[in-house]
Formats: C-alpha cells, sequence, structure tokens
C-alpha cells in the first residue's frame, strides 16, 4: 500500500488493490503511481467528484490531465480512481473546491 497527504493534511491511502483496478482500466498509467500520488498532494486543482468524492487535478503534459478522484474524511481518505484526460472543458464544468 501507497499514501500521500492530501491538501486538507488528511492522509490518503492507495491500497494495491485500487492500483491494480486503476492500472487494469488504465493501463497508461501503469507507470505514473507516484505523480498519482503527487496529483492528490499537489494538486492544481480540486474539484467536486460525485457522491462526496473530490477530484485532484494536475497536468502532467501540454493539454493532458491526470484526475486522480478520491474520498476523505476528518480521519484518512483512499483513492478511488485515476485517469489521463484532454477533456478540460469537461473539468471546467464541476464546481472548483480549491484551487493553487
Amino acid at each position: 500500500m501507497s499514501d500521500t497527504i492530501s491538501i486538507n493534511g488528511i492522509p490518503i491511502r492507495l491500497p494495491e488493490e485500487r492500483w491494480s483496478h486503476i492500472t487494469s482500466e488504465h493501463g497508461e498509467l501503469y507507470e505514473l503511481q507516484t505523480e498519482v500520488l503527487e496529483a492528490v498532494s499537489d494538486p492544481e486543482s480540486i474539484l467536486e467528484g460525485n457522491n462526496g468524492a473530490l477530484m485532484a487535478v494536475k497536468e502532467i503534459a501540454t493539454d493532458k490531465w491526470l484526475v486522480v478522484v478520491y474520498r476523505e474524511t476528518e480521519l484518512n481518505g483512499f483513492i478511488i480512481t485515476a485517469f489521463l484526460t484532454r477533456r478540460k472543458r469537461s473539468l471546467d464544468k464541476r464546481k472548483v473546491v480549491w484551487k493553487r
């Protein structure tokens, strides 16, 4: 299991089971585990996700964003999924919770 600290100071874990699920669905992330964790700890913005989840967003290449969906409570949290997107307009439609 890997973990990081969110911008709110909350420990966020990435269990092996979740990482296996993420990379089986999004094979392009296989070598990007460090970047996934860094997106949560040092995002460009945090967006409101579905059902109380948060979405950490970080541009990793020109016009290419890494989105990490996670959930946090007052004590801890966990990563749900992650993906790459070039669809900035779809991200812009979401409510911004925090922005650098």
